[in-house]
């Protein structure tokens, strides 16, 4: 069989002419090889570039901490020891704060926000949905420095006085939970920290939630109404198993947000190094409030190669949260194609 030959460029454009409408000029052939090629060099090269960032900050990262890897190793992760003056240094106190803070906020944050987007989506009446979702998303456009203020001047005093006051006159004789709400009535703490997280973790969990809610189907939603379903069925049955990757990455993404955050932390979690107490009022510190704290002030040498190694660490903190939600993405998508 002989082979097809190609088509010149004025067969494809005598083509184009027939197939145009009548009444209507014909087409013109676009010469598009030379744009598609540009484009595809501009998106690989914007890929590149990104890899090639990030491999850049872990380079320089292991550069920077190098001298305090070598001098502490591994050690300086389970080390509750920050004295600048006779060099020795480790990140537990940090890390412990960093994790606390950032788990508080979680637990406070989701379910807010799971609660705001189911409204917004299926309960609000249409004259509220809009301004609503405004005044949340304005939420996100606050600066962190404005919570760490509000939660230092306002929040800290009611929290110290409505709050922890009472929990501790309730629980003062219950041997856990009496040493989880210990520590001087003053409103600081990891506590403190975890919930003005939550508040600035809200609006982005509840905006990704919301907007993944009104991905799904009406079809699939009505149908399951038409038989019967209330509405918790319909979330709980069709649209967070329809939603599920667009909600684990919103949670995700707030769990980012709560790790990386600087200066509110630093007003309210009290800025000291010290373990000898897990209570929640107690103050503590965190990688970030740490670094904003000292780094400017660090001498060379291990003072300043441990807060980059502290920075390192919680690089690979976010990289193995993201990598552990990557595969619980991957375990649904399994069972779903394992369910019957």
């Amino acid at each position: 069989m002989a082979a097809t030959l190609p088509a010149t460029s004025y067969e494809q454009d005598r083509d184009m002419a027939r197939a145009a409408p009548k009444g209507q000029p014909p087409r013109k052939r676009r010469d598009g090889p030379w744009a598609d090629a540009l484009f595809s060099a501009l998106a690989h090269g914007a890929a590149l570039l990104t890899l090639a960032l990030l491999a850049g900050i872990i380079i320089s990262l292991l550069i920077g901490a190098a001298p305090a890897i070598h001098e502490f190793g591994l050690g300086f992760l389970w080390s509750k020891e920050w004295d600048p003056v006779q060099q020795k240094f480790g990140g537990l106190v940090m890390i412990y704060g960093t994790v606390a803070t950032s788990l508080i906020a979680l637990l406070i944050a989701v379910p807010v926000s799971f609660g705001i987007a189911l409204f917004l989506t299926e309960l609000a009446p249409k004259w509220l949905k809009r301004p609503l979702g405004i005044a949340i998303e304005l939420l996100a456009a606050v600066p962190s420095i404005v919570y760490g203020m509000w939660g230092l001047l306002v929040f800290g005093p009611i929290l110290a006085t409505y709050v922890q006051g009472p929990l501790q006159a309730v629980f003062s004789e219950v041997p856990v939970l009496g040493a989880l709400f210990s520590g001087p009535p003053v409103g600081i703490g990891i506590l403190s920290a975890g919930i003005i997280l939550a508040i600035m973790v809200i609006p982005f969990v509840a905006a990704t939630m919301r907007d993944v809610f009104d991905v799904t189907p009406p079809m699939l939603k009505e149908s399951a109404y038409g038989l019967g379903a209330t509405t918790w069925e319909v979330v709980w049955k069709v649209v967070l198993p329809y939603t599920k990757t667009g909600v684990v990455g919103g949670i995700m993404l707030g769990l980012g947000r709560a790790l990386g955050e600087t200066m509110a932390v630093t007003f309210v979690i009290g800025n000291f190094n010290q373990l000898n107490s897990l209570s929640l009022f107690e103050a503590a510190n965190s990688i970030t409030s740490a670094l904003a704290n000292e780094f400017a002030e660090a001498e060379a040498g291990l003072h300043q190669a441990s807060l980059i190694y502290l920075g390192l660490v919680l690089f690979l903190i976010t990289f193995v949260v993201l990598s552990l939600s990557r595969l619980l993405l991957m375990r649904l998508r399994k069972g779903e194609g394992s369910r019957s």
